[in-house]
This record gives C-alpha cells, sequence and structure tokens, in this order.
C-alpha cells in the first residue's frame, strides 16, 4: 500500500508541480469566456457598411424609402433586444447593470448597415458600361478610404415586383443582399395585401405581433409555470456530461504518455524492480485521479466564485439543484465510473508502446467510441427519454456521459441503478482485462497490436 501510494504521489508531483499544468487548467475557463464572448466579439468587430440606394427608373419611386425604414425598424427592434438583456441581467443579479454593461448590450445589437448619399456622377449614370466603371471605381481599393463605398444597391420594378441589383465591394459578404432581399419582400407582401383590400396597418401589426407564450409543467418547480429554476438541472446536467468528457479524455492521455514515457525510458523496468505491476498501475491511477479532482475542484471554485459575484440569484438556484436533487452524488459517482474505465485502459495501452506512433493502432477506434456520446447527449436538453438515448445509456462506455445529462428529467430508478451498476461491474472487469495487459506490456517489448493485446489479456503476462 505504501508503495502505491508513493507512486501515486510521484504521478501527482510530476504534472502538478509544473508551470505548464497550471497554465492549462486555467486555459479551461478563459476559453469558456472567451466562448460566452465570441458572438458579441464578431457582431462588435463587424464593420460599418457604407452603402447606397439608387432608384432606377420613375417606377422605382419609393423603394429607398421603404428599405431606409426596414433599417429604422430593424434598429429600434434590436435596441428592444439590448433593453431586454439589461433588464433580465438586473433581475438575475438583483442590483442596477453597470452603464459600460448596457453599453456593451446596446453596441453589441447595432446595426452594421449605414445608408450614404450617392455622389453626384454615380447617380446621374445609366446602366451600361460607364456606370460599372464608376462602380468599379467606388467599390475598389484604388480611391481614398473616405470615398469609397461598401455597396451600391440598384432598386427597380419588374412586372410591378420590387428587385434590387447589389454591386458589394467584397464578393463573399452577402449582409447587404440579405437585408435589402428581406426589406423588398416585406414591401411585396404589404403591397399585395393593400391590393387585395387589406388595411396596410392590419399588415404591419401582423408582422410585428410577438406572442407572449408561458409553459407550464406539474412537474415544475411551481407546480405550474416553468421558470429559469426549473431549466437549471437540465442544464447543469449537460454541462456535467462534458465536464465529464473532457476530464477523462484529460486523466486518461495524462496516464498513457506518462506509461509510454516511462516504457521508453526503461524507469517502467526500474520501477517493476521494486514494485508490482498492479502496485504501479493503482499508483498511476490514483496519482491521475487526484491530478484530476484538482482539476475539477479548480474549475468548479472559479465557476461558483463567478456565478456568486455575477448572479447570486442563480448559484442560489444552483446550490439547490445540486444538493437538494442530489446532482452532486450522480456526478461524482458516473465521474469515478468512467474514469476508472477509461484511465486502466489508457494505461495497459500505454504500457505497450513506445512512441505516439505505436499507440495510434488501439487510440483511433477508442477516440470514434468517444465522439458518440457527445453526438447524443444534446438530444437530452430537449427529448432525454428518446429511444436512442435510453438505449445508449445502458452502454458502459456511454453511461458515464449520457446518465448525468438524464438524471435531472427522472428517468425511471430502474434504469439509474441498472445503468450505474452496469457501469461499476464494467469497470472492475476493464480493470482486471487491464491488469494482466499492462503486467505483459510492461514487461515485454512486443510491438502494440489488436493480436498482442488480446494476447496478453488471455496470458496474463505469462
Amino acid at each position: 500500500m505504501n508503495r502505491t501510494l508513493l507512486i501515486a504521489r510521484r504521478e501527482f508531483a510530476a504534472y502538478a508541480m509544473t508551470v505548464g499544468f497550471w497554465l492549462s487548467l486555467l486555459a479551461f475557463p478563459l476559453f469558456g469566456l472567451l466562448g460566452g464572448g465570441f458572438a458579441y466579439l464578431v457582431k462588435n468587430s463587424e464593420p460599418e457598411r457604407e452603402v447606397v440606394l439608387i432608384e432606377e427608373g420613375a417606377e422605382a419611386t419609393g423603394l429607398a424609402a421603404i428599405v431606409r425604414d426596414a433599417l429604422a425598424e430593424d434598429a429600434e427592434r434590436q435596441a428592444a433586444e439590448a433593453r431586454e438583456v439589461v433588464e433580465a441581467a438586473e433581475k438575475a443579479t438583483g442590483a442596477p447593470v453597470q452603464p459600460a454593461v448596457a453599453e456593451a448590450a446596446t453596441s453589441a445589437t447595432r446595426s452594421s448597415i449605414r445608408f450614404v448619399e450617392a455622389p453626384a456622377d454615380l447617380a446621374a449614370s445609366t446602366p451600361g458600361e460607364a456606370q460599372d466603371e464608376l462602380l468599379r471605381r467606388y467599390l475598389g481599393k484604388d480611391i481614398p478610404r473616405s470615398e469609397r463605398l461598401d455597396a451600391v444597391v440598384f432598386l427597380t420594378r419588374i412586372d410591378g415586383k420590387p428587385t434590387a441589383r447589389v454591386w458589394s465591394a467584397n464578393a463573399t459578404d452577402g449582409a447587404v443582399r440579405r437585408f435589402v432581399g428581406d426589406a423588398l419582400k416585406s414591401a411585396n407582401r404589404r403591397e399585395v395585401f393593400a391590393a387585395a383590400g387589406i388595411n396596410p396597418a392590419v399588415v404591419i401589426e401582423t408582422e410585428t405581433y410577438d406572442p407572449q407564450v408561458q409553459s407550464y409543467s406539474p412537474r415544475s418547480v411551481s407546480g405550474g409555470a416553468v421558470t429559469d429554476r426549473d431549466r437549471i438541472p437540465l442544464l447543469i446536467g449537460l454541462a456535467s456530461s462534458f465536464l465529464l468528457w473532457s476530464l477523462v479524455i484529460t486523466g486518461a492521455s495524462i496516464l498513457l504518455n506518462s506509461v509510454m514515457e516511462e516504457k521508453s525510458n526503461k524507469i517502467l523496468e526500474v520501477l517493476l524492480s521494486s514494485a508490482s505491476a498492479t502496485e504501479i498501475l493503482a499508483g498511476k491511477v490514483l496519482g491521475v485521479a487526484l491530478l484530476t479532482l484538482t482539476v475539477l475542484l479548480a474549475w468548479g471554485g472559479l465557476g461558483a466564485i463567478g456565478l456568486i459575484t455575477a448572479a447570486p440569484s442563480w448559484a442560489a438556484d444552483v446550490g439547490t439543484a445540486l444538493l437538494d436533487s442530489g446532482l452532486i452524488f450522480y456526478f461524482l459517482a458516473y465521474t469515478v465510473g468512467g474514469y476508472l474505465m477509461y484511465a486502466v485502459l489508457f494505461a495497459a495501452i500505454g504500457a505497450f508502446c513506445e512512441t505516439p506512433r505505436d499507440a495510434q493502432t488501439l487510440m483511433g477506434p477508442i477516440m470514434m467510441v468517444l465522439v458518440v456520446p457527445l453526438l447524443v447527449v444534446q438530444l437530452t436538453l430537449n427529448t432525454p427519454d428518446s429511444p436512442i438515448v435510453r438505449i445508449l445509456s445502458w452502454v458502459p462506455f456511454f453511461t458515464p456521459f449520457l446518465m448525468p445529462a438524464r438524471v435531472p428529467s427522472e428517468p425511471p430508478m430502474i434504469e439509474v441503478i441498472g445503468t450505474m451498476a452496469g457501469m461499476f461491474a464494467f469497470a472492475l472487469l476493464m480493470v482486471w482485462i487491464a491488469g494482466r495487459a499492462f503486467r505483459a506490456g510492461a514487461l515485454s517489448d512486443v510491438k502494440l497490436s489488436w493480436k498482442s493485446f488480446a494476447g496478453a489479456i488471455r496470458g496474463g503476462g505469462r
């Protein structure tokens, strides 16, 4: 037992005492913040396009005003959305939002299109080669930026229907084309309804109507209306699945690389002279488990501090969901079972490898298997009891990733107990199989292959 703990401490210190470990530890929440703010950064960094509207012919009179009105309505709608975001943030935090935050919400919903007056020569031009040359000049890069345009829209009517030609400086930028198309489509719909004797005001009211739909469920916290408190457990379950997947892959990969490196450097042979293969395997699994636990506690602590600081009311709801509904117990149980299964398997594979290329023979199929729960777990958010999710939940390799996401929807207890029992039984089987393979791989120079791996399991290294 002492040798196992010494190996575990050595394995833990080998990574925990390095600067790279702590940098990678902070990288995950940092990238999480960047991912959450990526949409805002993209929207806020999107350049404002200077667009010219030109009506071609008397039949096109009024189309430019229609497109401008559409932009004004869109700006008003986005401003209303920004106000709703600020109000929701104030409700979640229970305090007024800082002016900088409100300004950020407003800037994130700003329009990326601005209409400008057409240059006199371009406005007076007629369709033809001369006009095309003017367009190439104003949309090209040879003209000063103060005079350059991003797009020119020619509005006209064909068979009485509003149409447009859009010239853009960027051939792949379709933002102006899409906006003008939507505006003209809406204008045509209003004209058709008006021609049919329908009041245009009724058409506008119908288009802008946004029904307020409230969800109710007997399984909600209040027994009636569904609120954010009812959705929090589902979000926690989904986040737990992705977090567990990340932890398992990280820990198992560390084990694989550690064992592979020590075998190639002959360190594993030195360890085998003073400890048994079982003690070495157990010590390595325990050491990396402590390392994974450190990562989990660090991520959980940072997340808790951030949530308590930013939204105390949400933090209380999350704490209630984790403790009162027992989600924390299920997460820990499935984490232990999942980690144990994959850790011993990767350690056994590492015992047969001396280079990363050697590991690719078996790592490829394993990673393909691990992709499946990532694809399926997304279904649990809306349909946690769909047949494919329920069936795959019984597969031990998928159980630790799918069941944490299903538990908040309260599946039958027989499924919870059955899948957990099956997972731990299979984990113990994997410990036995991996122990024999690890012992055989550590004591031989046989190259990794399915045949040698299966032979090691049958022979146990004899």
